[in-house]
C-alpha cells in the first residue's frame, strides 16, 4: 500500500513537471510577411526631326515614357506619356521631358538648332543703258518755244547729276514738236529744242563730246491724238542712249 502510494506522487510529480514546462515554453511568432517591392521607376526618350531647321521651319518631337503618370516638356507644356508634336523654335532651343511617378522623376532632352535663312541671291546690277532709262527725265516745252521753262529745271538738274556721274554714257537728244505747223519749220523749232537741252547740259558740267543732237519735228510723235495733253507730251528735248 505504501508503494502504490509513493508510485501515485511520482506520477503526479511527472504530470505536473510536464504541465508546468509546457506552460513555461514561449509560443513563437509567425515570421512578418516580406515588404511590397519599390514602384519601378520612370523611363524616357525624346527626340527631334529634323534637329537642324532653318529659321522659321518646324520639326517634330517624339518621345516615350513608362511608369509615369505626369509628363511635360518645356516650351510645350503637359503631354501624353508617349507621342508626338510639330514645333517652331524661334531660335536654337534644348527641349526638356520630364517624367514623373511613383518611383521618382527621369529627364530627357533634344536640342534643335534654328539657322539663319541663306542670303537672297544677289540681284544683277543695272546696265548703264538701264539706269539711264530709269533716271534721265526728258524735257518739255510750250507751244512755239526752245527756251527751258522754270518748272523743267529740276528734272534737268537730275539729268546732269546723273550723266556727270556716268561720265562715259554718250546720248544723243531728240528734239520733238507736235502736229501744228509745217514740217520745214517743226524741224527747226525741234533742232532748237534739242540744241537748248544740250547747251544745258553742257553748262551744267556734262562733257560735250557725249551729246549728239537730232530734230524729228513732228515726224515721230508720242501721242496722236488732237488734244493739248496729247501735244504737250509731244514737245519734248527726248533722250536716247547711245547714239
Amino acid at each position: 500500500m505504501k508503494q502504490r502510494k509513493l508510485r501515485w506522487m511520482m506520477l503526479a510529480f511527472v504530470l505536473m513537471t510536464i504541465m508546468t514546462l509546457g506552460a513555461c515554453k514561449k509560443k513563437v511568432a509567425p515570421p512578418p510577411p516580406p515588404p511590397p517591392p519599390p514602384p519601378a521607376a520612370p523611363t524616357a526618350s525624346l527626340t527631334a526631326n529634323p534637329n537642324t531647321v532653318e529659321k522659321g521651319g518646324s520639326t517634330t518631337l517624339t518621345w516615350q515614357t513608362s511608369n509615369a503618370t505626369d509628363v511635360s516638356i518645356d516650351g510645350v507644356g503637359a503631354v501624353q506619356p508617349s507621342g508626338s508634336q510639330s514645333v517652331t523654335p524661334a531660335d536654337s532651343t534644348t527641349y526638356t521631358l520630364t517624367a514623373k511617378g511613383a518611383g521618382g522623376t527621369q529627364t530627357a532632352t533634344a536640342r534643335v538648332t534654328v539657322t539663319a535663312p541663306p542670303p537672297p541671291p544677289p540681284q544683277p546690277s543695272a546696265t548703264e543703258e538701264e539706269l539711264f532709262s530709269q533716271t534721265v527725265k526728258d524735257i518739255y516745252f510750250d507751244y512755239d518755244k526752245s527756251d527751258i521753262r522754270t518748272e523743267e529745271q529740276s528734272s534737268l538738274q537730275g539729268d546732269i547729276e546723273f550723266l556727270k556721274q556716268h561720265p562715259n554714257i554718250s546720248f544723243t537728244v531728240e528734239g520733238h514738236c507736235d502736229e501744228r505747223g509745217s514740217t520745214e519749220y517743226n524741224l527747226a523749232l525741234g533742232d532748237s529744242r534739242a540744241n537748248s537741252v544740250r547747251n544745258a547740259l553742257v553748262q551744267g558740267g556734262v562733257a560735250a563730246d557725249h551729246v549728239k543732237t537730232i530734230s524729228y519735228g513732228k515726224e515721230k510723235p508720242f501721242c496722236t491724238e488732237s488734244t493739248e495733253q496729247c501735244w504737250q507730251q509731244n514737245r519734248r528735248g527726248h533722250f536716247v542712249y547711245g547714239k
